[in-house]
């Protein structure tokens, strides 16, 4: 079906009004609301020694979850891409889940198996290691909700890549990690790099789900999106806005960074 003229351009000023006003106007109000006291307003609010701590623990988490998310999940790509067997079908819905359940449930779930009255409760109870209320329940929670990304991410590239190149390694007497290292690895770069990204944004913006296992307890569990529900119900508006402005600038830095990724990824395609 081709459009007139008139109706492409009403198409185009309908999305673009769509966009203001649901991210352009929100965006905008919470900048006009942290800046308008004045910068020196915002770096005291960002810099308390609650914001830092929060800060402190969001980076530790995602230094946490990134190298596991990638240490656990080209393999898994490297399975899915080189292998037929029964159940992978089964697997692949289970990598997807995290899109499909709710993050507050992925909280709840984690209780019921990590918690002192749960599944493994023995593992507070008895040996005294604990998990849910603590960093290691954040850093769980965390994972659930960014495993699909790199191995979506790296997975479709390893079927386009293909077999031949290894198999001609291997023939020539290259190792298994002499060949990953040296042809799938540089291959599938660009997707790994995608998926971390995506791993770093999600992980740093994280809430339903770390908000259940966590204490929020200022300076001891308390990452950056906690903290800003924790200064907004307490009515401290502004150390919100403040704090979110902060993750939005995080936010903003990541889709600069996914541009330029598909940008190379499209020059290395061609």
């Amino acid at each position: 079906m081709i459009l007139s003229r008139t109706a492409r351009l009403l198409l185009r000023y309908v999305a673009l009004a769509y966009i203001v006003i649901l991210v352009v106007v929100p965006v905008g109000l919470i900048l006009w609301r942290t800046f308008s006291p004045g910068i020196g307003t915002f770096f005291a609010s960002v810099s308390t020694p609650a914001a830092i701590s929060a800060l402190q623990l969001s980076l530790l988490v995602v230094a946490i979850v990134v190298p596991l998310n990638v240490l656990f999940g080209v393999p898994t790509a490297l399975v899915l891409a080189r292998n037929k067997f029964r159940g992978k079908s089964a697997l692949q819905a289970v990598i997807d889940l995290p899109f499909a359940v709710s993050p507050v449930v992925v909280g709840v779930a984690l209780i019921l198996l990590w918690g002192s009255a749960g599944v493994l409760g023995f593992v507070e109870n008895d040996l005294g290691f604990k998990i849910i209320f603590g960093l290691p329940g954040i850093v769980l929670a965390s994972i659930f909700v960014t495993v699909p990304f790199v191995i979506r991410e790296v997975e479709p590239l390893l079927h386009e890549l293909g077999t031949d190149q290894e198999e001609a390694a291997s023939t020539l007497g290259s190792q298994w990690w002499q060949t990953f290292w040296r042809i799938t690895l540089p291959s599938i770069r660009w997707g790994l790099t995608y998926g971390i990204v995506l791993t770093i944004a999600r992980t740093l913006g994280e809430y339903g789900a770390v908000i259940m296992v966590s204490s929020n307890l200022p300076g001891t569990s308390q990452t950056m999106t906690l903290l800003v529900s924790d200064r907004y119900s307490r009515g401290q508006e502004y150390g919100a806005y403040a704090v979110s402005t902060v993750l939005m600038t995080v936010a903003v830095l990541v889709l600069i960074v996914q541009v330029i990724l598909d940008a190379r990824r499209a020059r290395a395609a061609k």
